[in-house]
């Protein structure tokens, strides 16, 4: 995505030799694995990451609620936050490098703060709070925080009121509120500061940004807001275009990393060459669920299985004015989640061409995957194919990696879940998960309202 549409397919090795790799237009920073859960039960991994998807799905679709009752005796791991990849950035005077999970489905980017940060349940199962790398705002000479009136206060709370306060007065004290902010897992909280974003051969002052002191069910790092708010990072540096490629689970023990792709100016009117794009559906305006705003809508038209359309209600697939129905992208589910009638439906044709095998339903109880089967003795076990049909005949034909995993020996389990949201009336019918993109392509066209894709090896 430099001057010209071949450069989108930079050199690998380039990115092994250089942490980023700049143009006047065009910044590129490396994705990374987060650290591989550490358990050895293939059984409670797989159930954990059902777990959060479910989790994170409840969260999308209403995040002022409680999330519902899940297997308490799932542990929480480092990534338990639902997504597996993380980016590095750089905030302070000096310069002070931090993780961030890299979030579509949320705007506000924020950062542990402080020496004294406290994490309930985001290290590994053996510790129930753990000490994380933080930002520490008096080592930096630019660090501010934010006053009620300044204007990207707004931007998380757009209704702020700020008493004794008048707009543009430069000797008002009063801070912007403390923020709370939830997610599938869990939530953070902190205050909000002005602090300088570092990019390669760019400087950002004035960046709004969280400072958690506190946190629960998350990560070992902070999350970097990629919605589509004002408060976004996206949002905040005027970016135009952003892409990213996701390495296989596979390579989870390993150093390898791909990359994240900011584009603004110019370059971002160019197609990339090679990728499907389908156009961003409008987000839903629904009084009292501005969340539904920071959400990229696509309009998913049909899904195939084994090359035989699903009977999909077409409620389903747009939504509607109450904001229900409807498919996003989001980065920050693992498993692709559907509404149950849906999921129903999609599960069921799988099934029928499969009745060859055995139907592994202990594992399916231990997972709450399903539906798994039992390949033992099959030399080359074969699946029906799973696509994606979007509007403008983008379609994403998924490789059996993206929506197959092993479970344990001899079983593999489909990684599309479906569950009963009680007293959910609204929200995505579909949440397509970062699993299913897996050595994709994936681009994010703001300038011109599109989503497009294409399958490729981040490795």
């Amino acid at each position: 995505m430099a001057s010209s549409s071949s450069s989108m397919l930079l050199s690998l090795s380039l990115l092994l030799l250089l942490p980023y790799i700049t143009s006047s237009n065009i910044i590129i920073i490396p994705i990374s694995h987060l650290p591989k859960n550490p358990h050895p039960d293939p059984y409670q991994h797989l159930s954990y990451l059902a777990n959060s998807s479910l989790k994170r799905a409840y969260h999308l679709k209403n995040p002022q609620t409680t999330p519902p009752h899940t297997n308490p005796k799932i542990p929480l791991f480092s990534h338990s936050y639902g997504s597996y990849f993380s980016i590095p950035l750089s905030f302070g005077t000096p310069p002070q490098t931090l993780p961030f999970i890299l979030d579509t489905g949320s705007d506000l980017t924020w950062f542990p703060c402080g020496k004294n940060y406290q994490c309930v349940n985001c290290s590994t199962h053996l510790n129930n709070t753990t000490k994380v790398k933080s930002f520490i705002p008096k080592l930096s000479s630019s660090s501010k925080t934010l006053a009620c009136v300044n204007p990207k206060c707004a931007m998380v709370f757009p209704k702020i009121q700020c008493p004794y306060c008048k707009l543009g007065s430069k000797n008002c004290t009063r801070r912007c509120p403390w923020y709370t902010y939830p997610y599938g897992s869990g939530d953070t909280g902190g205050s909000l500061l002005s602090e300088t974003l570092h990019l390669p051969n760019r400087r950002v002052p004035d960046f709004l940004v969280g400072c958690s002191i506190r946190a629960s069910d998350q990560p070992a790092a902070g999350i970097a807001g990629f919605g589509r708010g004002p408060a976004s990072l996206p949002s905040q540096l005027a970016i135009k275009k952003f892409s990213y490629c996701l390495l296989s689970h596979l390579f989870a023990d390993t150093n390898k990393s791909s990359s994240l792709v900011l584009v603004g100016g110019k370059d971002s009117v160019k197609k990339t060459k090679g990728v499907s794009y389908t156009p961003f559906v409008k987000n839903p305006e629904v009084p009292g669920r501005g969340h539904f705003l920071t959400y990229y809508y696509v309009g998913l038209r049909r899904i195939t299985v084994g090359g035989r359309s699903v009977k999909i209600p077409y409620r389903y697939l747009r939504p509607d004015k109450n904001g229900s129905g409807g498919t996003i992208v989001d980065s920050g589910t693992t498993f692709t989640h559907m509404a149950p009638e849906v999921f129903e439906r999609v599960a069921g044709e799988f099934e029928k061409l499969t009745k060859g095998y055995k139907r592994a339903e202990e594992v399916e109880a231990l997972t709450r995957l399903r539906p798994c089967y039992n390949v033992s003795g099959i030399e080359t076990p074969t699946f029906p194919s799973v696509t994606f049909h979007f509007k403008g005949g983008a379609e994403m034909a998924l490789p059996e990696e993206n929506y197959l995993v092993p479970a344990g020996w001899e079983v593999l389990c489909l990684t599309i879940r479906g569950d009963n949201l009680p007293m959910i009336s609204s929200g995505p019918s579909i949440i397509l998960g970062s699993f299913q993109m897996q050595n994709y392509h994936v681009e994010y066209d703001l300038q011109n309202e599109r989503f497009g894709f294409k399958q490729q090896q981040c490795n």
